[in-house]
C-alpha cells in the first residue's frame, strides 16, 4: 500500500482533485489482462482494490502480486515503450486509470505538478528497486519498508488522498 502514499504523498490538494476527476474506474475480472507484455499502454494505473499477477512472458511464470495501492504502468509511462512483462487480475480487482494524454498535457501546463509528479515516481521506483535488490539477496532485509523520515510528513496526508480516490470510485 505505501507505494501510492509515494506519489500522493508529493503532489498537492488541487492536483488530487485533478485526478480523481479526470480519471476513471477499470473493473477486472479474474484472469482478465490489464497490461499485455509488448503492447502499447496508454494509461497509469493504481490498484484500488483486489490483486493483479506480475507475469512473464510465454512461460506465465509468476514475478510478483501486487495489490492495494500499488502503481502499475509507470514504467511504459515514463519511458512510452511497450511493458516487458503482463498483468493479470487474480481476482475480481478494481483499479483507477488516468490516460497518458491527460497526464502528459497536466504535465506539460503545470511545472509544480511536474516536479512533484516525478520526484514521487523516482521515489517509488527507488524503492521497488531496494527491495528487489533484497530480495535477490543483496542489500539489508532489515530496511526493506523503512521510509526516508522526510517523506513521512506527507503519509498521513496521502493515506487520506488515497482514501478519497477510494471514495470517489465506490461510488461509481
Amino acid at each position: 500500500m505505501k507505494r501510492v502514499l509515494f506519489l500522493l504523498g508529493h503532489l498537492n490538494d488541487l492536483d488530487i482533485e485533478w485526478m480523481i476527476n479526470n480519471g476513471n474506474k477499470v473493473e477486472l475480472e479474474t484472469g482478465d489482462r490489464l497490461i499485455r507484455k509488448g503492447e502499447t499502454i496508454e494509461s497509469l494505473f493504481i490498484v484500488l482494490s483486489g490483486q493483479l499477477s506480475i507475469i512473464e512472458g510465454a512461460s506465465q511464470k509468476n514475478i510478483a502480486l501486487i495489490g492495494n495501492g500499488e502503481i502499475v504502468g509507470e514504467m511504459s509511462f515514463l519511458e512510452s515503450r511497450p511493458p516487458s512483462v503482463s498483468v493479470i487480475a487474480t481476482q475480481a480487482t478494481s483499479v483507477y486509470s488516468i490516460s497518458r494524454e491527460l497526464m502528459n498535457s497536466r504535465l506539460a501546463n503545470n511545472l509544480e505538478f511536474k516536479a512533484n509528479f516525478y520526484y514521487a515516481i523516482s521515489l517509488f521506483l527507488s524503492n521497488r528497486l531496494r527491495k528487489t535488490t533484497n530480495q535477490l539477496g543483496y542489500g539489508n532485509p532489515e530496511e526493506e519498508d523503512l521510509i526516508d523520515e522526510n517523506i513521512l510528513d506527507g503519509v498521513a496526508q496521502a493515506g487520506s488522498r488515497f482514501g478519497k480516490i477510494l471514495q470517489k470510485f465506490s461510488e461509481v
